[in-house]
């Protein structure tokens, strides 16, 4: 390295200023010691054995349909209005309960909609959705 003097100032000052440098390894060198036992002191734990038995089946979805004429369909059998109350406190039952899957045709009425998820909820159905389909 060449220093130069005030008294030449044709010279070109060939002189590299390392201090940045050292500043950016010093930096980097603090977050690798703060890093690395972090990573490498992770907790050992021994956990249990499980065996892999199903403790409860799943019990069938319900796909329940309001055509466009406002029939009620127990997954796919038609039913009549007064019949609906029983099939829905006998699926509130049921332990644990099936999921009731609505599908109302877009031209039924909306009240036909409106009166089934009434009766669930009174029977006690705590599971319902709605089935729609993707716009394309």
């Amino acid at each position: 390295m060449a220093i130069g003097t005030q008294d030449s100032s044709d010279e070109v000052m060939a002189e590299i200023n390392m201090i940045p440098f050292i500043d950016v390894m010093l930096v980097l060198l603090i977050i690798f010691i703060i890093t690395v036992p972090v990573i490498q002191h992770a907790v050992n734990i021994d956990l249990p054995q499980a065996s892999i038995e199903k403790v409860q089946d799943k019990p069938e979805n319900i796909r329940f349909s309001v055509d466009a004429d406002g029939h009620y369909f127990w997954n796919e059998q038609r039913v009549a209005d007064a019949e609906l109350d029983g099939l829905l406190s006998a699926a509130a039952s049921q332990n644990p309960q099936p999921e009731l899957h609505i599908r109302g045709d877009k031209a039924v009425r909306y009240e036909r909609v409106a009166l089934a998820m009434a009766a669930a909820r009174k029977a006690g159905l705590r599971k319902i959705g709605f089935i729609t389909e993707p716009t394309p």
